[in-house]
């Protein structure tokens, strides 16, 4: 049978035992009825068992009579002989991606649909979002009659779609790695990495893992191309200026010890193209090549770090300069994210997402924090890379914090002598690592004890009361029920002069004449001016606010998932802090998904505390798709208002 054939069947199958109509199957496969016939006079042919057979009857159609066995059979012999057709949608349009970006020849929707097993409108479908992904690299997705599919475009902005093949890939755990595999041969895998390890040894350049795949398929792809007489060129200053670096001659090397496996010769501009990559990937904690040994520093490297941590030190009151792991990790990772930037490369985060939802302060503080940086940029750093710093700030902040908590100082009072003291004092000490027993006294010395001592809490084998000074009881042989005891005892914080908003903070800041419910929105940055323009309208915001929300939302999406989306601008503009918030009738792409729910801050950030605990307060919400979808189906104002108080 023919690959059409094989279709038909396959349609069959997971249609058993009930009549299709003969132009239900024209439609289907984009052919005459006739042509169906005959193919089904193929199919009939191949089928001929006792288990089963095709039934014709005019006026229904056609028939596939056939037994479980026999079709779970037939279903695996088929699917075994042509792999493509069990590919998801996600998968089908990676690899149509990339033979599109990769094929010497020119493709048809209708060649597309026989190699796929696919329809013909299944496979327009998937070529429009393919489109406009490439859209995004400065390529177009070319159809002509009679000459099919083409996409026109610089070599350099095809890598750089190549090389980000796997955003058609949705599956968190999918990786470069997966991806290789399903487009190339292990043995060509195996052959690069072995040469990117030796490589690295050598050199005591230790990249982080997705550097090392990426470079892997950087590569891969860099001898197909060559092979299809498709090669890269730069301009003769870039060619110049690369030759010029040490990496250059390493990058030769590496790539010389590949031409007699791979059967190829790689050009200069080749070598240059990867030099850039080796430049500007990302190293591991651990790479002896730290910044500071290098001769090719970035000029602005040291600017952006110092900006960076003045500005946030000052946002939340933590001196991030004397955090050496904090300035040796920044000093890495902005040195190759500047040479990105200058080089026209992105990276993939695909931590993105969940960065933006665990630590959304963090994240818009810092989008802020670069805003007078990025005009002394090559290119604004996109999110990618504002998330990775994110995460570089709460390593330091946890750390920062960690140096600050000193052990609590526990006082035992025991009634019964100093053997028994003696025992729960260790039974204490060797199971809350974490506490300092300062001393284990009688009760009748316990006033006395805390004037002249620093005491945080006691634990007794008495009942006892102290002002001021908190306190358990326990049994002397501290039995199991008083260790569970004791751990919720030790967590319990210390009352701190900072204190938690109590209920909704953004209950506080919005009010009936900010809601918007059940609004019509066809692009986000329509629902922002609008809310933004309430917002000015009553005197919330300067008008110069809604400007800054635009550019706040070009600079990273304000989307932070669970159909939630919080634009927000420069708090320069806000003269009282109000809220604005609108539901949507239908989701709108925003960003990187889709949105029902906007809600708009002019916050003034007076109360960290309170900015943070309204930032955690709607990622709580963006984690429970339930909260969202209970608020964006209230059709009253008052309601709506009643649902928040009870969130």
């Amino acid at each position: 049978m023919n690959s059409i054939q094989t279709k038909i069947l396959l349609f069959l199958l997971m249609h058993p035992n009930q009549y299709i109509l003969v132009q239900e199957l024209a439609n289907e496969f984009d052919c005459s009825e006739k042509t169906i016939r005959n193919h089904m006079k193929q199919i009939e042919n191949y089928i001929h068992t006792e288990a089963a057979s095709i039934i014709r009857k005019p006026g229904y159609g056609v028939f596939l009579h056939i037994d479980n066995e026999e079709a779970s059979r037939l279903y695996k012999e088929l699917s075994e002989s042509n792999p493509m057709q069990e590919l998801d949608e996600e998968s089908r349009k990676l690899h149509m991606a990339y033979k599109l970006l990769m094929e010497d020849k020119t493709l048809t929707i209708k060649g597309l649909s026989s190699t796929f097993f696919v329809s013909n409108k299944i496979i327009k479908r998937e070529l429009d979002s393919i489109a406009s992904w490439l859209e995004g690299f400065h390529l177009t997705l070319s159809s002509k009659q009679k000459i099919g599919l083409t996409i026109e475009g610089t070599e350099k902005d095809k890598r750089a779609a190549l090389a980000r093949l796997l955003a058609f890939q949705k599956d968190e755990e999918e990786t470069n790695s997966l991806m290789m595999e399903k487009l190339f041969s292990r043995q060509e895998i195996s052959i690069i990495r072995n040469a990117l390890e030796k490589f690295q040894n050598k050199h005591q350049l230790f990249y982080a893992d997705e550097t090392v795949e990426g470079l892997i398929l950087h590569i891969l792809f860099t001898i197909k191309r060559i092979k299809l007489s498709k090669s890269i060129h730069l301009s003769k200053e870039e060619l110049t200026n690369l030759q010029n670096k040490k990496e250059y001659q390493w990058t030769k090397e590496m790539l010389e010890e590949l031409e007699k496996p791979f059967v190829i010769h790689f050009p200069e501009h080749e070598i240059a193209y990867l030099t850039l990559h080796i430049l500007s990937g990302r190293l591991r904690y651990g790479s002896t090549a730290s910044v500071s040994q290098e001769d090719d520093t970035h000029p602005l490297l040291h600017h952006v770090m110092d900006t960076l941590m003045m500005k946030l030190s000052s946002i939340f009151s933590i001196n991030f300069h004397t955090d050496k792991d904090l300035k040796a990790g920044l000093e890495t990772h902005l040195q190759t994210t500047l040479k990105r930037l200058d080089y026209g490369f992105d990276v993939p985060n695909p931590m993105l997402d969940d960065i933006k939802k665990m630590y959304p302060y963090l994240f818009d503080q810092l989008v802020f924090a670069l805003e007078d940086i990025q005009e002394t940029l090559p290119a604004s750093i996109p999110e990618e890379e504002i998330a990775f710093l994110v995460l570089h700030f709460q390593a330091s902040i946890e750390r920062l914090s960690s140096q600050k908590q000193r052990k609590k100082n526990i006082l035992i009072v025991c009634h019964m002598g100093m053997g028994m003291s003696q025992l729960l004092r260790t039974k204490i000490e060797r199971q809350f690592p974490a506490v300092h027993v300062i001393s284990a006294i009688s009760k009748s010395d316990v006033t006395s004890y805390i004037k002249h001592n620093e005491v945080d809490c006691i634990v007794s084998t008495t009942s006892i009361s102290v002002e001021k000074t908190p306190s358990i009881v326990v049994s002397p042989l501290l039995e199991e029920k008083d260790t569970e005891r004791l751990q919720q005892f030790f967590r319990r914080p210390k009352e701190t002069s900072e204190k938690r908003q109590e209920g909704s903070v953004l209950l506080q800041y919005t009010s009936p004449f900010l809601l918007f419910l059940h609004q019509e929105a066809n692009h986000r940055y329509k629902i922002i001016e609008q809310l933004a323009r309430t917002l000015q309208d009553k005197g919330y915001v300067q008008k110069e606010y809604i400007e800054s929300c635009i550019q706040r939302e070009r600079s990273a999406s304000t989307n932070i998932g669970g159909l939630l989306a919080i634009p927000h601008g420069n708090p320069e503009y806000v003269n009282q802090s109000s809220i604005a918030i609108a539901t949507l009738k239908e989701p709108i792409e925003w960003g990187t998904g889709k949105v029902k729910m906007v809600c708009l801050l002019g916050i003034r950030y007076n109360n960290q505390a309170e900015a943070k605990q309204l930032f955690e307060e709607l990622s709580s919400w963006s984690e429970s798709p339930a909260v969202i979808d209970s608020l964006t189906k209230e059709q009253d104002v008052m309601s709506f208002l009643s649902s928040l108080k009870n969130i």
